[in-house]
């Protein structure tokens, strides 16, 4: 059964409200995360000069703001939680939209690059084709989006006070391309670990320029 305008509308609010409430313990918490593999899957494919514009959705509070800062580039955050949002530009310094995944306003064609770490997946399927489009309107042609999300086998639903779906592979790849990307790599995180116990899909897809 389809979700209604009121089904998303409080998917939105509940999880939005759990990450507020958690701001200061969720900080404290992924601080310290390694991210340098997927940062650095996205920068190495960006064909343009630098610095790039890179637009960090789902910024939380800000740790990758700043590293993309520290390495010469000009971030923005997105982030829907107000607490989040607000740590994210004291961390940083940085430019960030308080936005709800859901109900987006970004400028067409304005960035390089987009870093979608561990936020796609709060999305529920059936709006997924509509915010990739968004996100592959806001990247400048031959624009990269990097994504890395819990994998799956197509569930869908509420983990506690957070919403998730969670996607194998394939159907991942069928959204990407439906939504006009080109794939361009894809690996599974932590790294040197059996399959089973890589719970992360990492990949990245160009705007193509034509």
């Amino acid at each position: 059964m389809p979700l209604t305008p009121e089904d998303l509308q409080r998917i939105a609010a509940v999880t939005l409200a759990h990450y507020d409430r958690g701001a200061e313990d969720f900080w404290l918490a992924t601080r310290d995360h390694d991210v340098s593999q997927n940062i650095a899957a996205l920068l190495q494919f960006i064909d343009a000069s630098p610095p790039f514009a890179i637009l960090d959705f789902g910024c939380g509070p800000g740790r990758d703001l700043l590293t993309f800062t520290q390495l010469g580039h000009v971030a923005t955050g997105l982030e829907g939680s107000p607490q989040l949002a607000e740590m994210a530009r004291a961390q940083s310094g940085c430019e960030v939209l308080q936005q709800n995944f859901l109900a987006l306003e970004l400028p067409p064609s304005r960035f390089d690059g987009v870093f979608a770490n561990a936020a796609l997946f709060h999305v529920p399927a059936q709006e997924l084709p509509r915010v990739l489009r968004e996100l592959h309107a806001t990247l400048k042609p031959g624009g990269v989006l990097f994504s890395s999300n819990p994998r799956g086998d197509g569930q869908e639903g509420w983990r506690g006070d957070r919403y998730g779906a969670f996607h194998d592979l394939a159907s991942w790849r069928d959204s990407m391309t439906e939504a006009g990307f080109a794939e361009l790599a894809h690996y599974y995180r932590p790294t040197g670990l059996p399959f089973e116990q890589q719970p992360w899909l990492a990949s990245v897809w160009r705007k193509p320029v034509n």
